[in-house]
């Protein structure tokens, strides 16, 4: 995201001066005047020739201030990545990438001692690749000497609070495999670099941890717990990052930088910002070098009384800064060589170059013992009235495509590494996964899937991810083939490592169908009709189940029966007479329960456990503040602020009609024009699911809207509800509290909403209420009992922090359809149910339509009609996290336990699982087995991280590392990685 610009030393983020400390926000400023963008993200980066010999000499018995010269450059914010990248549009903002590279590294070759760190891979690798070989080679030389670092290097700089772990690893892989294979291990970074992300999720430290890195450094903050923090001196300290992985796998020293990303205020000499050069000529009227070098010595004593060694750091730079990287190097050149003069004069402050690797290897040689972290850094605040808690929600349309794409990549990238070079090229054409690998990683960007960039920005991610689709195409044809074709036949393919039983539903036109499997058995279908008078926005829908193999596909068979007079089942309208009769759905496993009066669910039992919960559900709006006498903060893309606590329903009751098959049974809920649901069940299912649609959310009354589904128990769950980390572990919030610090809660409901991942969930202890999402989401319980997920928010006023347009989203944007599944189960077996429904939401079975016969990819051989590319089905805990094409012969893959220690759920699914490699896949033989970190960037024999000394004792020496494929052991929420030389058998089909 962008900073504002600051003016005659008014700072925009906020900053940390002598007078102590600061907040920070997106924007309390004006509009974005051109010359404002002073702000840069630090772009730090860790990685050198062989480590850290690299870094400068620093002073033992002095205050070393490390300058971090850096540029951070959002992937898409207030304009689009090619925009940005080529400096188009600077009406919006002043903003040109490749200039700034252009510009850095001539500034580099001018002074030695410069450094300088670079972060966002998506656009050096454009810069890279447009460069000439002279110029790659000179880059090269700054690269393995130390002065031009990366840091982070992955894609993009991910958010944290809307990404899935699987796309987080996927961008950071793509990033730092650039990196690798274009300077070697002189490349690597060694920190972690998070400046701008709004928040931060304990799963990342911990990704980040098993990725490789020594230390991660961030911005932002709460400012609550920033202020602890400075009084506590616990700026800096060790992330405990899992429950599960034994220490110190998932620890990472974790450190808050002083001033956001920014620099100190009055020392920002870019074009973007409005500071006075450092004059240094006393005889000039404008001299003033010794009011700055005193202001500048006052500002680093100020700011090392809260960090505990005689190091410091000052982010020199700020978004988009250095297009004239000359003017920043000249006055810092002048400000080291003057402030270092004054040690002769008995100063004890140093002032040098430096990169956040380098000060990273100061700490850790400084040899202190530093306290743990075991929660997150959710949700972030800048200020009483200001919880970034909305982009949580923010542009639900754009985070279900997120998620949409990020299930087809890993169905793409499955295909690849399954046939070879063979997926590539076929009788449709050829195909190709990296265009859409990009486009993902470009999501991941803290402006992207957060749902905080322009109108036209979002678009323009919508378009990459739609270019992304098409190279991947699975020779996919569009449903109206279901709906104009007499027979086509239907191909699904599972991308999970066990078999599924999945319901396929088909637009179709009137008629009776029959459906045949791969045997050519017939199958039960069913043919529904929406309750809608509009057949071309709903049409009939042909459903039957699918029986998929393990990594593998089923084709089914479908025909029209001619001259056949329509059966379809249209639902029935149910009157509401307060003397009728409970409604239900019910399965063998569910029953869910109605109010005649209502139309809103009422109560859900689960069958098998004989567990009866009253659970009313339905749709509720908070009116977003536009300010008031408080504060003028309102609601918007960043911001949640609804002005008051208590929202308003949309409805109080529902027009409901009902349809019961033999293959499913639904209760469709009308609440408003803009409202509806629909519940359903199928046979054998264990989960009741809810699939909401929502907008155009109506703001002719000049009310924004926040809107939200609530589900309301009797369950005391004594203000505690839990949510899941970026789809991985699971993390306990309570109501009006943080575990690191006492809270003064000020804004009761923004205040207590975190992110929602893929699963949330309440419990008694005994029972619990599980609610999956489909897309990432804000969430909370904010009375005992209750559950609430905010589905969609379309807002009139701008928060403040940059974007400077509404939330409104006018276009396809405005109406969403979405589900959450709803599981209840007790506390000891919930996890079972949980931890298996998300893996399959995530990774959806993908449907194929084709016409009656489609061409053979192997012209000589029958199509199969069911493949599986496993002999035999992975264990329920372990989850195929990756599969994918590394090369010519080299596939990559990584397999997860997807239990956390203590969910055993009576099934021992928290057990340690061994596997066999060797023969598991069906259509590779394995020749060769290299186990790597997380990122594939380091073999895992040789890799090291620095060791950190923390007041919880040692941690447990790690046991001697061996690799046998054949006996391939996963402990609970363990990710391993290998790259695999594999030999293709021939494919037939």
């Amino acid at each position: 995201m962008g900073a504002y610009a600051r003016a005659s030393g008014v700072c925009a983020r906020g900053c940390l001066d002598s007078a102590g400390p600061w907040t920070m926000s997106r924007a309390l400023r004006p509009p974005l005047p051109p010359l404002c963008f002073f702000l840069l993200l630090l772009a730090a980066a860790g990685a050198r020739a062989g480590g850290y010999e690299t870094c400068p000499t620093v002073q033992p018995n002095m205050l070393n201030v490390h300058l971090l010269p850096h540029t951070h450059d959002d992937v898409g914010w207030l304009k689009t990545v090619d925009q940005y990248f080529y400096g188009i549009k600077n009406d919006i903002q002043h903003a040109g990438v490749q200039y700034i590279l252009d510009s850095v590294i001539s500034a580099l070759l001018a002074d030695p001692t410069r450094r300088f760190i670079y972060v966002e891979i998506a656009f050096f690798s454009r810069w890279w690749h447009q460069q000439t070989n002279a110029t790659q080679e000179v880059v090269r030389d700054l690269v393995r000497q130390g002065r031009l670092e990366f840091a982070n290097g992955g894609w993009v700089m991910n958010d944290e609070a809307a990404t899935h772990y699987g796309a987080i690893v996927d961008q950071m892989t793509l990033g730092l495999r650039f990196l690798e294979d274009t300077f070697g291990n002189d490349g690597r970074p060694r920190v972690a670099w998070h400046i701008d992300p709004f928040g931060h999720s304990r799963e990342q430290a911990s990704l980040f941890a098993q990725m490789g890195f020594d230390g991660f450094f961030f911005g932002r903050l709460d400012y609550q717990d920033k202020w602890v923090r400075m009084q506590k001196l616990e700026m800096e300290q060790v992330w405990r990052a899992s429950t599960s992985l034994k220490p110190p796998t998932a620890d990472l020293f974790t450190g808050v930088l002083p001033n956001g990303y920014n620099p100190p205020r009055n020392l920002c000499w870019d074009v973007l910002c409005v500071d006075q050069p450092l004059v240094e000529d006393p005889r000039s009227p404008e001299y003033n070098a010794k009011e700055l070098v005193d202001y500048f010595l006052n500002v680093a004593t100020a700011q090392g009384r809260y960090y505990r060694t005689n190091h410091t750091v000052m982010t020199m730079g700020s978004d988009f800064q250095y297009e004239n990287a000359n003017m920043w190097f000249k006055n810092l050149d002048k400000l080291i060589r003057l402030v270092n003069a004054q040690q002769a004069k008995g100063s004890s402050v140093h002032v040098l170059y430096s990169t956040p690797a380098c000060y990273l290897w100061e700490l850790n040689k400084a040899n202190l013992t530093w306290s743990v972290k075991h929660d997150d850094f959710f949700p972030y605040a800048d200020g009483p009235h200001q919880f970034w808690t909305g982009y949580f929600s923010s542009r639900p349309a754009l985070k279900r495509y997120e998620r949409l794409s990020y299930n087809f990549l890993q169905v793409c990238n499955q295909l690849e590494a399954l046939v070879g070079l063979a997926a590539n090229v076929g009788p449709y054409g050829s195909g190709d996964s990296a265009p859409l690998n990009e486009a993902m990683a470009v999501l991941q960007h803290h402006d992207a899937v957060s749902g905080t960039s322009r109108q036209h920005v979002a678009n323009d991610y919508a378009r990459q991810l739609a270019a992304g689709w098409g190279p991947c195409e699975l020779n996919i044809s569009i449903c109206p083939l279901s709906q104009t074709a007499a027979r086509f036949q239907v191909i699904v393919y599972n991308p999970l490592g066990r078999k599924v039983n999945w319901m396929v539903r088909l637009p179709v036109s009137e008629g009776v169908f029959v459906v045949k499997d791969p045997n050519g058995r017939t199958v039960p279908s069913d043919v529904v009709i929406f309750p809608s008078s509009d057949s071309q926005a709903h049409p009939p829908e042909l459903l039957f189940s699918a029986s998929l193999p393990a990594l593998g596909f089923s084709t089914y068979s479908v025909a029209q029966v001619p001259r056949w007079k329509p059966q379809a089942r249209a639902p029935q309208p149910i009157p509401r007479r307060s003397w009728s009769p409970a409604l239900t759905i019910e399965n063998e496993h569910i029953r869910a329960t109605f109010d005649p009066d209502t139309g809103l669910l009422m109560e859900i039992m689960n069958m098998n456990q004989q567990l009866l919960l009253p659970v009313r559900q339905t749709f509720f709006w908070y009116n977003a503040s536009i300010g008031d006498n408080e504060s003028d903060q309102a609601s918007g893309a960043y911001i949640f602020r609804p002005n008051q606590q208590k929202p308003l329903p949309v409805s109080r009751w529902a027009q409901i009609h009902l349809v019961k098959t033999p293959l499913v049974q639904e209760v469709h809920q009308n609440f408003s024009a803009w409202c509806s649901q629909v519940v359903r069940l199928y046979p054998g299912q264990r989960h009741l699911e809810l699939e909401w649609s929502v907008g155009p959310i109506p703001v002719g009354d000049t009310w924004g809207k926040e809107v939200i589904s609530r589900f309301d128990t009797p369950l005391e769950t004594k203000g505690r509800f839990y949510t899941d980390s970026n789809g991985r572990e699971i993390l306990e919030r309570r109501r009006d509290y943080r575990p690191t610090w006492k809270l003064n809660q000020t804004e009761p409901v923004a205040g207590n909403y975190y992110p929602v991942n893929t699963r949330i969930y309440i419990t008694d202890g005994n029972m619990q209420l599980t609610v999956l999402t489909d897309r990432s989401q804000g969430g909370s319980s904010l009375r005992d009992g209750s559950l609430e997920l905010m589905v969609h928010r379309r807002l009139l006023k701008d928060d403040g922090r940059g974007v400077s347009e509404p939330l409104m989203e006018n276009g396809s944007g405005a109406w969403v359809r979405g589900r959450h599944l709803v599981l209840l189960d007790t506390a000891q077996a919930a996890a079972a149910g949980h931890r298996l429904l998300a893996e399959q939401e995530v990774l959806a079975p993908q449907v194929v339509l084709a016409p009656g016969g489609g061409a053979a990819y192997n012209l000589g051989a029958p199509p199969r009609t069911q493949f599986s590319g496993l002999r035999r089905d992975l264990p329920p805990s372990v989850h195929l996290l990756t599969l994918a094409s590394w090369g010519p012969e080299m596939v990559l893959l990584r397999l997860e336990h997807q239990f956390a220690v203590g969910e055993d759920s009576g099934r021992n699914l928290s057990a340690p699982v061994t596997l066999n490699l060797r023969d598991l896949f069906s259509t590779f033989t394995i020749t060769r087995l290299q186990e790597t970190t997380l990122v594939a960037n380091q073999l895992r024999e040789a890799a090291s991280r620095l060791k950190w000394t923390t007041n919880t004792g040692p941690t447990p020496h790690q046991t001697p590392y061996q690799l046998d494929p054949a006996n391939i052991t996963l402990e609970p929420m363990e990710i391993r990685t290998f790259l695999a030389s594999v030999q293709w058998k021939e494919v037939d089909g």
